[in-house]
């Protein structure tokens, strides 16, 4: 049984229903945005700014800083990676974050996962925007969650127009305010991951091989007739229980020499090919790899208990991936989010001139947009592919 399609339909199920019987606070835009309109946290914003002004002041201008050099750090990020995608084949940049959907070198992403992380991304960002506008005494029309599809989100309603009319900095600070707060987060949730997460596994858990969950299409391994997923018990006589001994053991590969693999799937041989950065070493084709592990036999008597711990490690990496992720992607100078209204700001401030800054804004955008198409295509295709063979 699917339990991530299960749980969606009764979640989706619930929230369509929770709407129905409350359909007099929703608004439906483009017939699948749905918006409910709510006071919450309103008071907590204005008690927040009300408290800590100096602070959040000092803070402004850190987050403005951050924002700026957030756009520039993912504009580079960005255009490297299609550039290496386009020319060299590789990786894209950027990937949808959805359950089901495989990105390279990350886990699996269950539905809960997903949903807590985005949740818990859209409230922080909003209330943080909330917190500034309150600030620099912006009034707030309303909070509340909404629907963009399938994607559960949150939002705060300030006066457009009074905001329109305070400072460039009070603007930049108010817009700056949501993506910095994700990406401090974002670190917050790693360090919880280094102070707990990693040193619960360890003490539940031990390893006993590596998991590869990818072969590189026409490369010695899958030419050897393995399947991913399977797990690495050693290579060439090395065991590799963990990954420290796992990377040990991938040192040894040389172009044109034997390499030998005990799996759980059985045993294999091959020759390696020349690694394609670094002549001198060889280059099996083996990707996305994870820990396989089991528990520890002391809390055996624990039965399934402790998996809950991998479930919990699980949900702290993904609220700093996605935390991370829709904060600097908020930074982008794209459209209508917060990176494109600050770059409209600033180039706004630097020519003086409206119609040449919504030019330079329009032509970011567009640029932009071509990019992430690009890096989103081969999630297309696979998309396509799909929905292809379900017929």
């Amino acid at each position: 049984m699917n339990y991530d399609l299960l749980f969606a339909l009764i979640f989706y199920g619930l929230i369509i229903l929770f709407f129905y019987r409350n359909r007099k606070n929703v608004k439906i835009h483009a017939k699948i945005i749905a918006f409910y309109r709510t006071k919450l946290g309103l008071k907590w914003m204005d008690k927040i700014a009300k408290t800590f002004p100096r602070l959040l002041n000092l803070i402004s201008y850190v987050s403005i800083f951050v924002g700026f050099a957030g756009m520039i750090f993912i504009m580079v990020v960005l255009i490297k990676g299609t550039y290496n995608l386009l020319i060299n084949g590789g990786t894209p940049a950027l990937a949808p974050v959805f359950p089901g959907v495989k990105i390279p070198g990350l886990p699996a992403l269950g539905f809960w996962h997903w949903i807590v992380a985005i949740f818990f991304v859209a409230v922080v960002h909003e209330f943080s925007h909330g917190v500034f506008a309150r600030l620099n005494n912006l009034k707030l029309k309303s909070s509340g969650f909404a629907l963009f599809g399938p994607i559960l989100a949150a939002f705060v309603e300030p006066d457009e127009k009074a905001m329109a009319r305070k400072s460039k900095r009070v603007q930049l600070s108010i817009l700056s305010a949501g993506p910095f707060s994700n990406v401090v987060w974002g670190f917050i949730f790693l360090l919880i991951a280094f102070l707990t997460a990693v040193p619960l596994q360890s003490a539940f858990f031990e390893s006993d091989g590596i998991i590869v969950n990818r072969l590189i299409e026409g490369m010695p391994s899958e030419k050897a007739g393995l399947e991913a997923p399977f797990v690495i018990y050693s290579i060439n006589d090395i065991k590799t229980p963990d990954s420290e001994s796992f990377l040990e053991a991938t040192e040894t590969f040389k172009p044109d020499k034997l390499v030998s693999l005990v799996t759980n799937k059985g045993s294999f041989e091959f020759k390696a090919k020349e690694y394609p950065d670094n002549s001198s070493k060889g280059y099996v084709g083996i990707a996305d790899f994870a820990l396989s592990l089991e528990i520890k036999q002391k809390f055996s008597y624990l039965g399934k208990l402790p998996f809950f711990v991998l479930w919990f490690n699980k949900l702290i990496f993904w609220l700093f991936i996605v935390n991370v992720g829709v904060g600097l992607f908020n930074l982008l100078p794209l459209g209508i989010v917060d990176g494109g209204r600050m770059f409209y700001l600033v180039m706004l401030g630097i020519f003086k001139n409206e119609k040449l800054a919504k030019k330079l804004w329009t032509f970011a955008s567009l640029f932009l947009l071509l990019i992430i198409l690009i890096n989103l295509f081969p999630y297309i295709m696979q998309l396509f592919l799909f929905l292809g063979n379900l017929g």
